[in-house]
């Protein structure tokens, strides 16, 4: 359920990231670690919090499109319409970088990735903030995206400033990034906007993505990823597996056809966190939509449980599956 922030908390926070600090923030995708991007202490800390590389670019949060020309430059046309359609919301543009850029930001590159969130607290604090706040997911790099506020305590401590508490976020993958420093655009990753809502939204064919394409968050083969060993696997495969005496976590859109089995529904928000048993299934929406919201709190849930393994079943190979299809074949490589 969202919560809104209050009048004292949003002063709190814009004097914190005024002052350099780091405070973990809702979006619509997943909670952010936001600091001040043009600050290159602020942002340091943040690649520290995270354990992130020095050369993976961040994205940069702005709260309205008449910021867009302090970040970047040499904008074309189609990328102004997909910025009108689509922002704020779960897009981001990679665009050519003004000069004052930190490399920070860009992981040294001549580009930027930019954002505008919609989510009611994240819209708050940039228009307080007035500036861009460049904020990755607010966990350790590489591990299971935060989805909620919880999430956030578990993977980083005492390693924010403070956490702003805005309830589960309402898309539960990352956004979709598309490249457009070329004459046509290319998506550098997969989110819940599709290659069609693209390529209407620009009136321009979507290009193959290519080696030579500027690095962005979440491009490595493995990423988003659990503790636990982590497969994914047809429903035969499953049911070989749950055969054996293991202890084995299953994120299934389908009820189990064996016994012995603990079922957790993921449709019903409300559960007690207190199981015992070597093999839990977890029953995940058929809804794409639905299966993304929900993806994140699952594979936390599903870590804490302690198994020797997590078997996915595989979802569908269909166009509106596609960020979802990314999200769990890198979170099993």
């Amino acid at each position: 359920m969202y919560r809104d922030i209050s009048k004292k908390q949003l002063e709190t926070t814009v004097a914190l990231l005024q002052q350099g600090g780091l405070v973990a923030l809702p979006t619509e995708t997943v909670y952010g670690l936001a600091a001040d991007a043009s600050n290159e202490h602020a942002v340091s800390k943040i690649f520290k919090a995270k354990g992130r590389p020095s050369n993976h670019p961040v994205i940069v949060h702005i709260g309205s499109i008449d910021q867009l020309n302090q970040w970047a430059k040499d904008i074309p046309d189609y990328a102004l319409k997909l910025a009108k359609t689509f922002w704020p919301g779960p897009m981001t543009l990679i665009l050519k970088k003004q000069k004052s850029v930190l490399d920070a930001i860009t992981g040294g590159q001549d580009s930027v990735g930019i954002r505008i969130p919609s989510n009611p607290i994240m819209q708050k604090v940039l228009q307080r903030f007035d500036g861009g706040l460049a904020a990755p997911s607010a966990n350790r790099f590489g591990h299971i995206s935060p989805s909620s506020a919880r999430h956030v305590k578990q993977s980083l401590g005492d390693n924010v400033d403070l956490i702003i508490d805005g309830g589960p976020t309402s898309i539960g993958i990352e956004s979709t990034i598309i490249d457009c420093t070329g004459n046509h655009p290319r998506i550098l990753r997969h989110g819940m906007i599709t290659e069609n809502d693209i390529e209407k939204a620009a009136g321009l064919t979507i290009l193959k993505n290519t080696s030579d394409a500027p690095r962005v968050s979440g491009a490595l083969k493995s990423h988003y990823s659990p503790v636990t060993k982590t497969f994914l696997a047809n429903a035969q495969d499953i049911t070989k597996h749950l055969q054996d005496n293991r202890s084995i976590v299953v994120l299934s859109r389908s009820k189990p056809n064996v016994n012995k089995v603990i079922i957790h529904d993921a449709r019903i928000p409300t559960r007690s966190t207190q199981y015992q048993g070597k093999q839990h299934w977890i029953i995940m929406p058929n809804d794409a939509q639905a299966y993304a919201h929900s993806l994140y709190e699952q594979l936390h849930f599903a870590d804490n449980l302690a198994c020797d393994a997590l078997l996915i079943e595989e979802v569908p190979n269909t166009m509106r599956w596609k960020g979802i299809n990314d999200r769990l074949k890198k979170a099993s490589a």
